[in-house]
């Protein structure tokens, strides 16, 4: 399989070291250079493209516009930003699932990039990257997007597939040290992203905090009692036991009565 790639950064010299990285893929071939999104866009029409190498950071539209676009399209080819971003914007894209490579691109953290494209496209996983990346686009805030907006799925990467799980079918969420654990009806699902940083994007009419480290859908709530000096448990509608700290007791009370 030959993976055809565009490379699309403002400036020459990230574009020539990108290319000459590339030249040691013999799977790789580099389709097209471009510096701007408007050329990148009319390179994307006239040709098809697997994985596009975007910078985020450019004059005039930046490479979100683009991104944006691209998330719109049936058929979105696979994007892999390069960005000079800070720790905290990378956490973003991991969060969603999607790769980066941070400038100056190192040979062994481009050639893990290349590997994980190349399981997507083999995989034909580009339906499921595709929400992944309008989820990432959503939440990036430029343009903003509609106040109050909450999450509705969260995209999980594993070897060579992206799954996008509906929070609606997750009954509870469990921390574990930077992952969560997702409990859905059959199964658990791990997804990178500390449970302080998900719980900003959870709508708190659907999700309620009752312990440091768990969260649970509020219409999963059955019956709640205590089990020691302080120390209460939840069990949920699918059977499922939760600790629940006395400080969340009344509001969990509370959220109970109203349904």
């Amino acid at each position: 399989m030959t993976v055809r790639a565009l490379i699309v950064d403002d400036e020459e010299p990230g574009r020539v070291n990108l290319r000459y990285a590339l030249a040691d893929h013999p799977r790789w071939q580099v389709a097209g250079e471009c510096s701007s999104v408007a050329a990148a866009q009319a390179c994307i029409a006239a040709q098809e493209i697997d994985v596009v190498f975007l910078d985020i950071q450019m004059p005039g539209d930046s490479g979100l516009v683009l991104a944006r676009a691209l998330a719109g399209l049936a058929k979105a080819p696979l994007v892999i930003f390069v960005t000079a971003h800070n720790a905290f914007a990378l956490e973003a894209f991991e969060v969603h699932a999607l790769d980066y490579l941070l400038k100056p691109v190192h040979d062994a953290r481009l050639a893990t990039a290349l590997a994980r494209a190349e399981a997507m496209l083999e995989l034909r996983q580009r339906p499921a990257y595709g929400a992944a990346l309008r989820a990432w686009v959503d939440a990036s805030g430029e343009p903003p997007g509609p106040p109050g907006r909450y999450w509705q799925q969260v995209s999980v990467r594993s070897v060579g597939r992206i799954e996008c799980i509906q929070l609606a079918d997750v009954d509870w969420i469990e921390t574990c040290g930077n992952y969560v654990s997702l409990h859905l009806a059959a199964r658990s699902v791990m997804h990178r992203l500390p449970l302080s940083r998900l719980l900003g994007h959870l709508d708190p009419a659907c999700f309620l905090r009752v312990h440091r480290g768990a969260v649970v859908r509020i219409g999963q709530a059955a019956n709640l009692e205590v089990v020691g000096d302080g120390a209460w448990r939840l069990t949920l509608r699918s059977g499922a036991h939760v600790a629940v700290s006395e400080r969340y007791v009344d509001a969990l009370r509370a959220s109970m009565r109203e349904r």
